[in-house]
């Protein structure tokens, strides 16, 4: 008996230790792998539909259905580089005003374009201009080649694993029920929460902030507010901050516009701002919380997003979420499994 129990330690130390080790081995492609599971769970109805127009070939429409996936997802990646070179733009010419009320008129009523670079017009400028930029430029260009290596592999990742999960899903959800130490029930319950925060996150909550963003940047750009671009997007992603929400942002840009002289525009500013851009979450966001729903209160979520930012960076905006959820379905199954009764995962 007791080289039994001696066996059985052992066993739960390696599998704890060899666990660690794969999740050390895995961590630097997690955004890559949990991107690709969330991606073939909301492809996987396209791919059913185009399996039966290709005849069962099931590869051949896994490959056709990651592909309009993508080219859905192009214009809105196109979208985030630009409004977050824009936004860093924004935020320098903003630190560096003199007050709060230059900081106010700088955003509603723009500055003026910075002057081009002078350019080198013989051989010894362009000499100078190698001996006092190159080393730096030389670093520039390491840099940009590996991060653009990182980026070449993360993608790779992310569409064979996109691609592997849609075609041998089924199959590797099989052994994993088979081999996993929780119970069926539980591991369900896990996988469900798993995949709540993916369709959350890109449906329930990118979409009320794409939406708010939208209808801001029309706004905008119909008001002549300059970066228009820019603040519109980042309204939609302020509408995630509790009680304030999207004012946060057109609130400045509406006082920016009385102080620099357009009492009208500042005027239309609130009435759409209050009537349209802040109304926008109760009329669209049930609808939305319909297609993917995330059992989570909104001030839990803003604090899972933006502490993940903090912890882990740019990509702490999924994990962030996705830990908390999973912790608290942790919690729900602990009591559960102590009170021998379902027990509500909403607060």
């Amino acid at each position: 008996m007791d080289d039994e129990l001696k066996t059985t330690s052992a066993m739960r130390w390696t599998i704890v230790g060899l666990s660690v080790a794969a999740a050390y081995v895995c961590w630097p492609l997690w955004p890559a792998l949990v991107l690709a599971v969330w991606t073939a769970a909301l492809a996987r109805p396209l791919l059913v539909r185009l399996e039966r127009l290709l005849k069962g070939r099931r590869r051949a429409a896994a490959i056709l259905s990651l592909l309009l996936f993508l080219f859905l997802l192009l214009p809105v990646g196109v979208v985030v580089l630009g409004v977050i070179s824009g936004a860093q733009e924004l935020v320098r010419i903003i630190a560096q005003a003199s007050s709060t009320k230059s900081a106010l008129v700088v955003i509603a009523a723009g500055t003026e374009g910075a002057q081009l670079p002078h350019l080198p017009k013989n051989l010894p400028e362009v000499l100078s201009l190698l001996e006092r930029y190159g080393a730096q430029g030389l670093n520039v260009l390491t840099n940009l080649a590996g991060a653009a290596a990182k980026g070449l592999v993360a993608f790779l990742i992310y569409f064979g694993g996109a691609f592997v999960f849609l075609t041998d899903g089924p199959v590797a959800w099989k052994w994993l029920q088979r081999h996993s130490p929780l119970q069926a029930a539980d591991l369900e319950r896990y996988t469900a929460a798993f995949h709540e925060t993916g369709r959350g996150l890109l449906i329930g909550v990118g979409l009320t902030s794409a939406t708010q963003g939208l209808v801001a940047t029309l706004i905008y750009l119909a008001l002549g507010v300059p970066r228009w671009w820019v603040l519109g997007p980042i309204t939609g992603v302020a509408s995630m901050i509790p009680v304030v929400g999207s004012a946060f942002v057109w609130s400045p840009i509406m006082i920016g516009l009385f102080l620099t002289g357009h009492p009208a525009k500042g005027a239309i500013l609130i009435v759409l701002g209050l009537g349209v851009i802040s109304s926008i979450d109760n009329i669209l966001g049930p609808i939305y919380a319909h297609m993917g729903a995330l059992k989570m209160p909104m001030f839990v979520l803003f604090v899972a997003i933006f502490g993940g930012l903090a912890a882990f960076g740019t990509w702490g905006a999924i994990l962030g979420p996705l830990i908390i959820r999973l912790w608290m379905e942790s919690l729900v199954l602990r009591r559960e499994s102590a009170s021998d009764g379902p027990a509500s995962t909403v607060l």
